[in-house]
C-alpha cells in the first residue's frame, strides 16, 4: 500500500502544559476591569475572558511575555472558584474542540510541567482527563514521562469515555521505560513506541531503526496488535544538526519496509523546524516527505497542519525546494535558505 493510499492519523498536540501564547497575541487583552486575561470565544458563541491569577504575573515565563496558557486554565479552573473556573474549563474545551473540528483522531494530554511534584502532576491529569474525556468525540493520547501519571490518565479515561470513543492512547513507550508496554497490553490501549534507547536518543538513521525494531517486537510479544503501534522515529531540529532530518526520513523508509502495512509510524513533525523562520513551510514540507518515506500519523497542531494543503503545494517552488534542500542537509548550514528568507523571497511566494 503507498502512503497516499494509507489514512493519515492526526494526533492533536496542543492541551500541554509547555505550551506557550505571547502577551503580544491579540489574544492578550484586559477586560472591562483592567485585569489582564486570555479573550476567547465559547462553544455558545460568546466572547469570554480567562482572567490570569496575580500569582503567575510574577513568573519568569510572564515577565518575559510568555504566558502558559494551558497550565495556567488548568491551575485556575482547579481552584473551584467561580466566575473563574468555568471560564478556565471554557477555555480548555475550546481549545480541544478546534482540534476536533480540524480533523484531530487523538487528542494529546501532557502535564509534566504543571508542577514539580508528581502528586500535583497527577490530581491535574486526572481532574483534567476528567473534564475532557465526556466531552470529546475522540479518544485521548496521555502523554507523560511517567508512568504513574499516565495511568492515572488512561484509567479515568476508560471510566468516563472508553465505550463511547474508544481506549485512549498511551503515549509512550521505550526501550527506556519498556514496562509501559505491560500497560498498554492490560489495557489495550494503542501506543506510541519511540526510537529512544535505554540510555539515550539515536544521532543517525541505523540507532533509530535498531531501537524502534527492538521496541516494536516487544510490543508484539507483549500482545499488542500490530495495528495499535504507533512508531515515533524522533523528529529532532534540523537547526542542531543539519542531517537529523534525512536520518529520520530515512528510519521512516526502513520501519515501513520492514513492518509492512499494519503498524503506523507518526511523530512530532514540527520538532524539525524549531529554532527557524517560516516554520509552515518547513513543516508542510517536511510532513511531505515523511508520508513520501512511509509515516501515515503525526503528532501535529491539526488547526496549523493541514496534510492535504501540504501534498498540494508547489514542489516546484523556489521556497519549496530550499526547504527540502535543508531538511535533506543539501543546504547543511541552512546558507541558501536564511539568505532567501533575507530578502523576502518566502513573503513574496506566500502573498
Amino acid at each position: 500500500m503507498s502512503s497516499a493510499e494509507r489514512d493519515f492519523v492526526v494526533i492533536g498536540e496542543n492541551i500541554h502544559a509547555t505550551r506557550v501564547l505571547l502577551k503580544k497575541n491579540e489574544r492578550f487583552a484586559a477586560n472591562d476591569e483592567g485585569e489582564e486575561g486570555i479573550v476567547f470565544v465559547d462553544e455558545h458563541g460568546a466572547k469570554r475572558h480567562l482572567r490570569i491569577p496575580e500569582e503567575e504575573k510574577g513568573t519568569q515565563p510572564y515577565l518575559e511575555g510568555r504566558i502558559k496558557h494551558v497550565k495556567v486554565a488548568v491551575q485556575v479552573a482547579m481552584t473551584g472558584q467561580e466566575p473563574d473556573q468555568s471560564a478556565a474549563l471554557s477555555y480548555l474545551g475550546m481549545l480541544a474542540r478546534r482540534q476536533v473540528e480540524a480533523g484531530a483522531h487523538f487528542l494529546d494530554v501532557n502535564l509534566d510541567e504543571f508542577s514539580r511534584k508528581l502528586e500535583e502532576q497527577v490530581e491535574a491529569m486526572r481532574f483534567l482527563v476528567s473534564n475532557l474525556a465526556p466531552h470529546v468525540a475522540i479518544p485521548l493520547s496521555i502523554d507523560s514521562s511517567n508512568l504513574e501519571i499516565i495511568r492515572t490518565g488512561l484509567n479515568t479515561a476508560l471510566a468516563l469515555a472508553g465505550d463511547r470513543v474508544g481506549p485512549p492512547m498511551l503515549n509512550s513507550a521505550s526501550l527506556e521505560r519498556i514496562e509501559a508496554l505491560g500497560l498498554a497490553a492490560e489495557l489495550q490501549s494503542p501506543v506510541v513506541v519511540t526510537a529512544a534507547g535505554e540510555s539515550g536518543v539515536p544521532n543517525d538513521a541505523e540507532g533509530r531503526v535498531a531501537n524502534a525494531s527492538r521496541i516494536i517486537e516487544a510490543a508484539l510479544s507483549a500482545g499488542i496488535k500490530p495495528e495499535q503501534i504507533f512508531v515515533d522515529p524522533l523528529v529532532f531540529p534540523i537547526a542542531v544538526d543539519s542531517e537529523s532530518g534525512r536520518h529520520c526520513l530515512d528510519a521512516i523508509a526502513e520501519i515501513r519496509r520492514r513492518y509492512g502495512d499494519e503498524i503506523h509510524i507518526t511523530g512530532g513533525m514540527s520538532n524539525v523546524s524549531f529554532g527557524l523562520p517560516s516554520r509552515r513551510l518547513l513543516n508542510d514540507a517536511f510532513l511531505v516527505l515523511a508520508v513520501e518515506a512511509g509515516a501515515d500519523s503525526g503528532i501535529v497542531d491539526p488547526t496549523a497542519v493541514n496534510l492535504e494543503f501540504a501534498l498540494a503545494a508547489d514542489r516546484t517552488a523556489r521556497p519549496f525546494q530550499l526547504a527540502i534542500d535543508v531538511l535533506t542537509g543539501v543546504d547543511d548550514t541552512c546558507r541558501e535558505y536564511m539568505k532567501a528568507y533575507r530578502a523576502g523571497e518566502f513573503a513574496k511566494a506566500a502573498s
